[in-house]
């Protein structure tokens, strides 16, 4: 069902794809949008290790709910900030494709435990964290994407 990377000599493997989903703090999460134009979105994330999902958060209408409600398939592109090797110009990026099925999640405690690790995956601040989510929790939608398909490259853009 999922096509093969044609430039498969820039694939890089499952281990490193997950490690930068684990590392990257943002991506661009693509949805089948309005009259079945494209629609896309940069998102925060946080992938649980646990059980292989990228999870996301963000406002209980618009666009982007819509979408998911008209078509569960998503794709969310995640990359890294490169690196040039010493002497060259050009900048090395790895990249991260993943493929799935999206969904609303209605279970609270779910809701509770992604809002949780999203703030811890960009502060330490228990206070901060207490009253995120006693304030925005309640308008808060979390999104879940089950990963059906991974591929990752790492790309000389030279």
């Amino acid at each position: 069902m999922f096509r093969p990377m044609r430039r498969f000599k820039q694939q890089v493997s499952t281990e490193k794809c997950i490690e930068i989903l684990k590392n990257e703090w943002r991506g661009v999460l693509a949805l089948l949008g309005d009259d079945g134009y494209p629609y896309t979105v940069p998102m925060d994330f946080y992938y649980d290790e646990s059980d292989g999902k990228i999870y996301f958060h963000g406002a209980k209408e618009g666009h982007k709910i819509d979408a998911i409600k008209n078509y569960d398939k998503a794709s969310f592109c995640v990359y890294d900030s490169g690196y040039r090797k010493e002497g060259e110009w050009a900048l090395n990026i790895n990249s991260v494709i993943v493929f799935g099925k999206i969904r609303l999640v209605t279970d609270e405690e779910l809701a509770r435990k992604i809002c949780t690790k999203l703030v811890q995956k960009f502060t330490d601040d228990q206070e901060y964290l207490e009253k995120e989510l006693k304030n925005a929790l309640p308008r808060v939608q979390c999104l879940e994407l089950e990963i059906e398909h991974m591929t990752g490259k790492l790309v000389n853009e030279a």
